[in-house]
């Protein structure tokens, strides 16, 4: 994968996120237009990633959540989602906010542009419950550079360090 992709991955799984955090299904859309099956895989892997990373920061926060807050903000923020995966992304995080996670990894398994979708949607309401909307968009944009001095580190020549 080129830092190019990368860097156009990287940023469009963020903003698919924040299309979501604001509810906005024209930015949801835009942010995915375009994409073939390996950028679909791409945008997927970045969003994965976040999502283990905000699921280990509740974790080591101790930070609990409410079965009704994570319910609610599944059915606000999914409404931002093409018609037709609407349900199942907010499905999807309402299993998984009850304990099931096999219901997520079992939807997001049967379409790739769906699971972007159903992944997306889960990372933000949990990214909302854990720091607001505020707090989740600053994250994001934390994410977002430490994910690209990242990725630059990787084009470096590492023969000639220790």
């Amino acid at each position: 994968m080129s830092d190019t992709a990368q860097r156009i991955s990287r940023d469009r799984a963020l903003d698919v996120v924040r299309g979501y955090v604001d509810q906005d299904a024209v930015a949801v859309r835009e942010a995915l237009a375009g994409l073939d099956a390996g950028g679909s895989l791409e945008v997927y892997a970045v969003l994965n990633g976040l999502l283990r990373s905000t699921i280990s920061i509740m974790e080591l926060t101790g930070r609990s959540w409410r079965l009704d807050d994570l319910v609610r903000r599944a059915d606000e923020v999914a409404v931002a989602a093409p018609p037709h995966y609407e349900f199942a992304a907010a499905e999807a995080t309402r299993a998984w906010a009850r304990g099931d996670e096999s219901a997520m990894r079992a939807a997001s398994c049967r379409d790739l542009t769906g699971a972007v979708h159903i992944t997306a949607v889960g990372v933000t309401v949990l990214g909302l419950a854990l720091w607001g909307r505020t707090g989740f968009l600053d994250v994001l944009q934390e994410f977002g550079l430490t994910a690209a001095a990242l990725a630059d580190g990787w084009g470096d020549d590492l023969s000639d360090r220790p």
